[in-house]
């Protein structure tokens, strides 16, 4: 049904996950003041990103900063075009290079960066 990341700093990690990935067409479908949190999806897709604050207790079980345990995420990209500019838009916003958009088989394009935890996050395209 969805996915959920628990980050360490939502003042860093928000802007990165929201600018990033609006190239590929997942935008914040819901602004979770309570939690602190944001849904994210494309049109295409119930929402299925769940990203929220580490820290504190989430239903009966406790959520340190201090554990980190690194997701890996890839996310289909409309076109060549949205994956440069899912990595171009990552770095400027808190991203760090961890594979430049290029060829990564026969007919996948793709890059990667990290997310201001550490994941892995990734835009990928495969050609028809």
């Amino acid at each position: 049904d969805h996915i959920g990341i628990f980050v360490s700093d939502t003042k860093r990690s928000f802007p990165f996950f929201e600018k990033a990935l609006a190239p590929l067409g997942i935008l914040v479908r819901e602004r979770q003041r309570k939690w602190g949190s944001i849904v994210m999806s494309s049109e295409e897709w119930p929402p299925f990103l769940w990203i929220g604050p580490a820290g504190g207790n989430y239903h009966g079980t406790e959520v340190r900063v201090s554990e980190r345990r690194p997701l890996h995420l890839a996310f289909k990209a409309p076109s060549k075009s949205a994956v440069e500019e899912f990595y171009r838009i990552g770095l400027e916003n808190g991203g760090r290079d961890n594979g430049a958009p290029a060829i990564c088989g026969e007919g996948v394009y793709g890059a990667y960066l990290l997310d201001p935890d550490g994941n892995n996050i990734e835009a990928i395209y495969r050609e028809r």
